[in-house]
């Protein structure tokens, strides 16, 4: 099971990673988030819950993986690494109280003469922990750590042809997915059978594409919960006259599409909820048809909150931000950010997840665009209605 890319792909990321960090003044990446690792060597396990890194010098052509022993084959599997630069450490660097594999990865820096160097480690990244910092800045006391903690991540913001590909491919297990949820939905169904459903139309993909876990378990809210995002799914039936948000995700490689709708659960939507609905769509229609590239991104947003102006409809919270590879617990990669202040020029062959997503006390509403920013303006990763869907 080789890297998913062909290699010349990875050597151009690692090449844009060295320039970005030479601008920054690093001499040494240390990189932890899964995604990013992924991103430059094609590594992909479920080991990110014990450490692991990814080393990315500017004195040595080709990154280094070190993780842990049984880890080590893993890595040896799906990328294209030689054998010096996957580095492995012993099973009792574990959960010790008296080691850490911090000591570990200090160890190879040191011996391939690093231990001086301007070292950049991802300071907010979920699997990166205080511990980490400290045991590495205690066993490195030569070198000068800077925050680079979304370096990685601003390389990864336009997206090669290959990976168009597999964001297109995740759209079309995305069409899937949310069919499945609003075929499987209906009064007197159980929640937990419904998000069974929904994951495996996830996991089995299309007749042609496997699908793949998404970084974010199905986001299910019914009834009273609809007055709120990000909660999933119990053993509750679903009732008449309900509705029910779903945020959920095509995903292909780790590429993610993610897609949202509501449902309601009745042919007579509260007022609200249909009027709400209606702005919400209009002005989604209005925000894509600004998005080209060369607007900025707080420009985006500014012109979503002049379309839904004339209405009621308040959001506070940002319009969307950019998708692509990602690992548990987030499919978004704390890049973009489609709100004020967000000054970043839109360029092609960026992919952005639109989510205007509106909660109230009483009721809410969900839908979403997630686009291919294209020469002249955007496509869908996926056809699929934009609507309220009454059941």
């Amino acid at each position: 099971m080789p890297a998913v890319f062909e290699q010349q792909e990875y050597k151009k990321r690692v090449q844009a990673t060295k320039q970005a960090m030479q601008k920054q003044g690093i001499d040494l990446l240390v990189i932890s988030q899964p995604a990013n690792m992924n991103y430059l060597i094609g590594y992909d396990g479920w080991s990110f819950y014990v450490h692991q890194v990814v080393l990315v010098s500017l004195d040595q052509d080709e990154p280094m993986w070190l993780g842990r022993g049984m880890d080590a084959n893993g890595a040896r599997l799906t990328t294209n690494l030689s054998e010096d630069n996957i580095r492995e450490y012993a099973d009792d660097y574990v959960q010790s109280l008296v080691k850490h594999p911090m000591h570990f990865v200090a160890d190879v820096i040191k011996e391939k003469g690093w231990g001086s160097k301007k070292i950049g480690v991802e300071m907010d990244q979920f699997y990166f922990t205080h511990r980490n910092y400290v045991e590495l800045e205690k066993s490195l006391p030569q070198a000068t750590f800077k925050d680079a903690n979304a370096l990685v991540n601003w390389v990864r913001v336009v997206k090669s042809e290959a990976e168009i590909t597999f964001l297109k491919r995740a759209g079309k297990i995305a069409e899937r997915v949310m069919q499945t949820a609003v075929d499987t939905i209906d009064v007197g169904v159980r929640e937990c059978d419904a998000a069974a459903a929904i994951a495996y139309a996830q996991y089995a993909g299309t007749d042609e594409f496997a699908g793949d876990y998404p970084s974010i378990v199905p986001l299910m809210m019914a009834g009273e919960a609809a007055s709120t995002p990000h909660l999933t799914w119990t053993e509750k039936k679903y009732q008449k006259d309900e509705a029910v948000l779903l945020e959920l995700a095509g995903v292909y490689r780790h590429y993610h599409s993610p897609i949202a709708r509501t449902i309601f659960l009745g042919k007579n939507p509260p007022a609200l909820m249909q009027e709400t609905a209606d702005v919400v769509m209009d002005g989604l229609a209005k925000t894509l048809d600004f998005v080209k590239p060369g607007v900025t991104a707080e420009q985006v947003e500014e012109t979503w909150r002049k379309a839904i102006a004339h209405s009621k409809v308040v959001k506070e919270s940002r319009l969307g931000y950019s998708i692509g590879v990602n690992y548990p617990p987030d499919w978004g990669e704390q890049t973009i950010s489609l709100r004020p202040g967000d000054k970043t020029v839109i360029q092609e062959d960026m992919a952005l997840h639109l989510i205007p997503g509106i909660w109230y006390k009483d009721v809410g509403f969900e839908v979403d665009a997630t686009i291919r920013v294209t020469a002249t303006g955007n496509e869908s990763l996926f056809d699929y209605p934009i609507q309220l869907f009454l059941k």
